[in-house]
């Protein structure tokens, strides 16, 4: 006969009500009435994952809204992994106007979770909450959290490494001649725009290139905010415009014609992400290429370990991927203000 929850409750000491809690990953078990199930489950000779409920082999990505494609293609190689280890995925994709964030944890408190992946939210923006993710720790589920910044929460951190992601794209744009500049941000509380704009004047000062305050747009991720703000840096003067989406890029690119202006004769553009289609647009988007594959691989298997030694998730590990710069039509050699190739 094989092990029954009334031989875990007695090895353990606790009642069965209490070993099914532990097992199905519910609410209301301390991390010690955790640890001691577990303990009584190994002792008598019995993988853990043998005593799992379907349910626990459940795990949930939370994402901002998917209209930016960057989102669906880290969702899809996410979903794909996971199912080839035999895991359910539920996404969980916030909107504005939709169920929030918070509100997805909430719903998500009474699902036996055996981990939860975060492609954006709360952790990611300056000065924000961070209670609601205490939730998971504890309940003792993983978490990971994807481009944002490391913050005071148990879970390991991945992310593509934004200051070098600025830096080559500036590079690029020195090179080819551009001092005047502009750069197009997401908002100015968002710590990968940040990290960004960090990098950005690092470099400018480093090569002693002038960049004032009127050549730094911060707006909210979108096409058409990203037009509005790189029409003020194009009317600054600004003979390129690292941005720090895809979306912002294209928002920049509507910007520069909507001006009767030409890229990338008049004006160059770098975006950042290399989402799908950015290869088959005209004229085609010079970008800075998230390696999408390699941070979910990573992703999964941080995830599979902290599964298999809980302690893991309070080391807070970072781990950081580097771009890679992509150039195609959207970047050219300035014509109005030309000048020889910074050094590295």
């Amino acid at each position: 006969m094989g092990t029954t929850l009334a031989d875990i409750a007695s090895k353990a000491g606790v009642s069965q009500a209490s070993v099914s809690r532990v097992i199905n990953a519910k609410p209301g078990v301390s991390e010690d009435l955790r640890n001691t199930v577990i303990d009584a489950i190994t002792s008598l000779g019995m993988p853990v994952d043998k005593m799992q409920r379907n349910g626990t082999r459940l795990i949930a990505i939370v994402t901002p809204n998917m209209s930016n494609p960057i989102f669906p293609e880290f969702v899809t190689e996410i979903t794909n992994l996971l199912a080839q280890r035999g895991f359910l995925v539920i996404v969980c994709s916030y909107t504005p106007s939709g169920t929030s964030e918070d509100g997805y944890l909430e719903l998500l408190q009474s699902q036996p979770l055996a981990g939860v992946i975060f492609l954006g939210g709360k952790y990611d923006t300056k000065d924000s909450n961070l209670l609601i993710y205490n939730t998971l720790a504890d309940r003792g589920i993983p978490a990971a959290f994807v481009n944002g910044a490391k913050r005071n929460m148990d879970g390991i951190y991945v992310s593509t490494d934004d200051a070098l992601a600025m830096t080559i794209a500036l590079k690029h744009l020195t090179d080819l001649g551009h001092r005047h500049i502009g750069l197009l941000l997401g908002d100015r509380n968002h710590f990968p725009s940040i990290i960004k704009h960090g990098a950005a004047l690092e470099f400018f000062a480093r090569h002693a290139i002038e960049h004032g305050d009127d050549m730094t747009a911060w707006t909210t991720y979108g096409v058409e905010s990203g037009q509005m703000a790189a029409r003020l840096l194009i009317e600054n003067g600004a003979t390129a415009i690292a941005c720090a989406s895809d979306e912002l890029a294209l928002g920049a690119i509507k910007a520069t014609r909507s001006l009767g202006l030409s890229i990338p004769q008049d004006v160059s553009v770098t975006g950042y992400d290399d989402s799908p289609a950015m290869s088959f647009m005209t004229p085609s988007l010079t970008t800075v290429r998230q390696p999408v594959a390699r941070i979910c691989l990573s992703t999964i298997n941080a995830l599979m370990a902290m599964m298999e030694n809980k302690t893991l998730t309070s080391r807070r590990d970072v781990i950081l991927f580097e771009p890679e710069l992509i150039v195609r039509e959207s970047t050219g050699r300035c014509i109005r203000h030309n000048a020889p190739a910074v050094e590295p």
